[in-house]
């Protein structure tokens, strides 16, 4: 199902013209060629956010990571049911001081949210609450669907975060649960599924939205994919 990556870069703080630039040829793009799904990545400082991105979009685990600085994104084309979709994972800084100016552009137009917890940090685990809380505060509306993913879990004998305390807070939020690890080549097929499941879910809501579309105002040209869909269609992968 999935091709290989098409390519990646790297924004940092002051780059917020670029992320609008980013933004206006992201549209254009969408337009001309295939849908993107812009997809953002959250959580603490060092819970993996850009090891899980590299694992998805590059199949491989990167030798050496250092703390992200404003934004990264990395994009990967799949094909779900004969079409092709654009993911487009932004991964930003957990730390306040490398975020605080892009926290804006990076929550603009988001399609879907993954949330990261580290599964060996009980701390990364209880923050979730704030990041759930910034989210919210940046009007991503709720229907938008949204993940949550305990990294690190081949670390079997540091494990702080039970599966079933994170199952919970999952239920509590209306989100599906992973729990995997980007350094394990033997789960890069979770990994995956993380982000294949989202894009199915979200193309499901696309077709909905133009066949709605259709039906109210006959054929039309451009569709603009929105923040808020109401569909409850379960993803198919």
């Amino acid at each position: 199902m999935a091709q290989p990556i098409l390519g990646h870069g790297s924004l940092q703080p002051a780059s917020a013209a670029g992320l609008a630039s980013l933004e206006l040829d992201s549209s254009l793009d969408q337009y001309v060629q295939i849908c993107i799904f812009k997809i953002i990545v959250i959580g603490n400082s060092k819970v993996g956010k850009t090891c899980l991105t590299f694992r998805f979009c590059g199949g491989t685990f990167p030798d050496k990571t250092e703390a992200t600085i404003g934004v990264d994104f990395r994009e990967k084309t799949v094909e779900i049911e004969g079409e092709k979709i654009k993911v487009q994972v932004w991964d930003t800084a957990g730390q306040e001081r490398f975020r605080k100016s892009m926290v804006e552009h990076y929550y603009r137009n988001v399609h879907a949210v993954v949330f990261v917890y580290d599964v060996t940090k009980m701390t990364s685990f209880t923050n979730l609450k704030m990041w759930i809380q910034e989210c919210n505060g940046h009007a991503v509306p709720p229907l938008v669907p949204k993940v949550l993913v305990g990294n690190k879990c081949d670390l079997r004998e540091q494990i702080q975060v039970p599966s079933n305390l994170a199952l919970k807070f999952a239920d509590a939020h209306n989100m599906l649960l992973f729990e995997t690890s980007a350094k394990d080549p033997k789960e890069s097929q979770n990994v995956e599924s993380i982000f294949m499941c989202l894009a199915c879910r979200l193309k499901a809501q696309k077709s909905l939205l133009y066949r709605d579309a259709d039906r109210q105002q006959g054929k039309v040209q451009k569709l603009e994919f929105p923040r808020e869909a109401n569909s409850k269609t379960s993803c198919p992968c």
